[in-house]
């Protein structure tokens, strides 16, 4: 009896090995203020991307993905916890402390007992490691990584200090690891009478916070190699500052007729700011290239899936030029606006052998989809209150692939912006912190992709339909800046129910 029971056990123990190993990894890269254009897969001209490239002819890319919302903090929040704008708990970029080392502080931390992509794969028996800017809570907070569902995190936990790529310090787990940097004020401005060659080198350091970044996951993937592991990867590309190692200035420079940035709109000066920004997006596609060629090595490639999209769309300052490069392709808006431009966002998905080569999909997506998309490939159970839907059946070709019936989206910061989209109708409310009467503006996303038509006057119906949706989706926030519903929508609202 007792060989029976040592027999039985370990082939429990062999079946619950084998079903590990044969659950996918997950690597979620996640670039910062990326524009749905900057990629050559996506129509970018003048800056390469050939890893990236390659990554959507072998995968699956979406031409209908969208962030949470158009900024850093709350677009992570978002992502992480599966959550809208109206249902987050956090919703904007709320400060805390300063920029000098001695003031880190952060933002404002995810509450304890939130429950996160972290948490999900933790649940399913991953390993789990965030790697690169955070924006959740500092050390000796309850948002912190180690108590938000992963189990190592290395990188910035303060977006203000992720403003330079040559930090004195990165943080590993909660041990702050020191650079061999000096220190750097970024946001100082130069003269553009008397700026020499020294003082654009004042922003240049020893350490590129990138690769340690690329080094410490690279270190989690071998050491994870034999079981099931979920890496995410909020790399801090393209985010101003513009810096990067001189080797990616000269793939650009002569090819573009720039001139020197002087830090007038913040951020650090650069001497050839455009050929800079475009290598910051080849040192990111770099680093993709780097992580697919280690999956590959490892003889993971079959069962690791690898996902890529960014926070939110291109920047307007510090010297970053999103015309020249046509960054949002042609869409209305850049980072912090509820229009296309704002928040829509490249998404390429890549799984050999289960996710269809060289595949566009349409679909109408948003980045809190990966919560249940996540909870579906790995077998676990949804928490109440998600908001999004799982994209499995689309990623896979199989099985019946569900429809988001509308998207909501809220943003209280840049005037109070308001966003729901039905099908191909688009409606917008901007300026609400200070006009709870802001109308409505409605646009035909098929017929006018760039915003320029507002119809809404047509279309009353439709408009009393989203801002039901509105009512419906804002749930209270818990601080009073991030509050702009009209009590008088809500009371509409409620009389159209009777």
């Amino acid at each position: 009896m007792k060989k029976i029971f040592l027999l039985a056990v370990g082939l429990g123990i062999f079946l619950y090995n084998t079903h590990a190993q044969s659950r996918p990894n997950v690597i979620y890269i996640y670039a910062d203020d990326l524009g749905y254009g900057e990629l050559g897969c996506y129509g970018q001209q003048k800056i390469r991307t050939p890893n990236l490239d390659r990554m959507a002819a072998e995968g699956m890319r979406f031409t209908q993905h969208y962030s949470g919302t158009p900024v850093c903090a709350p677009a992570r929040c978002m992502l992480l916890t599966g959550k809208n704008g109206g249902h987050s708990y956090i919703r904007g970029n709320y400060e805390l402390g300063g920029f000098p080392d001695s003031l880190e502080g952060g933002q404002m931390p995810l509450p304890e007992g939130t429950f996160t992509l972290g948490h999900l794969f933790k649940n399913a028996g991953y390993a789990t490691a965030a790697i690169g800017k955070w924006g959740l809570g500092s050390v000796n907070t309850t948002g912190h990584p180690l108590s938000q569902g992963f189990d190592y995190f290395y990188g910035y936990l303060d977006q203000k200090q992720a403003h330079n790529y040559y930090p004195t310090h990165l943080w590993e787990n909660k041990t702050w690891d020191t650079l061999n940097n000096p220190n750097i004020w970024v946001h100082r401005q130069l003269n553009p009478q008397t700026a020499t060659d020294q003082d654009f080198d004042y922003f240049k350091g020893n350490v590129y916070s990138i690769d340690k970044m690329t080094e410490k996951a690279l270190g989690f993937i071998r050491k994870h190699r034999k079981q099931s592991f979920f890496l995410y990867l909020p790399y801090t590309i393209p985010h101003v500052s513009l810096q990067v190692p001189e080797r990616y200035i000269k793939m650009y420079k002569g090819q573009f007729d720039e001139k020197p940035y002087y830090g007038q709109q913040g951020y650090a000066a650069a001497k050839y700011p455009l050929s800079t920004y475009a290598g910051m997006i080849t040192c990111l596609d770099d680093q993709v290239g780097l992580i697919m060629k280690e999956i590959k090595k490892l003889g993971l490639d079959q069962n690791t899936i690898i996902l890529f999209s960014s926070d939110n769309g291109a920047t307007f300052n510090g010297g970053v030029d999103a015309a020249f490069f046509n960054s949002v392709q042609g869409l209305r808006g850049l980072k912090m606006d509820i229009y296309e431009g704002g928040f829509r966002e490249p998404f390429i998905a890549r799984w050999p052998g289960k996710i269809p080569a060289g595949k566009t999909n349409t679909l109408l997506s948003v980045q809190y989809d990966m919560m249940p998309t996540f909870a579906e490939l790995t077998g676990q159970p949804l928490t109440q209150g998600m908001s999004g839907i799982s994209l499995l059946p689309g990623l896979l070709g199989k099985g019946h692939q569900q429809q988001h019936a509308y998207l909501y989206f809220e943003y209280p910061e840049k005037g109070g912006q308001v966003a729901v989209r039905i099908g191909s109708w688009k409606g917008i409310r901007t300026g609400v912190q200070k006009n709870r009467n802001a109308p409505w503006q409605l646009y035909n996303l098929e017929t006018d992709p760039r915003e320029m038509h507002n119809i809404a006057a047509q279309y009353p119906d439709l408009i009393r339909q989203m801002e039901a949706i509105a009512v419906k989706e804002h749930q209270h926030p818990h601080i009073k800046e991030w509050e702009f519903i009209d009590p008088k929508f809500e009371k509409a609202a409620e009389a159209q129910k009777q």
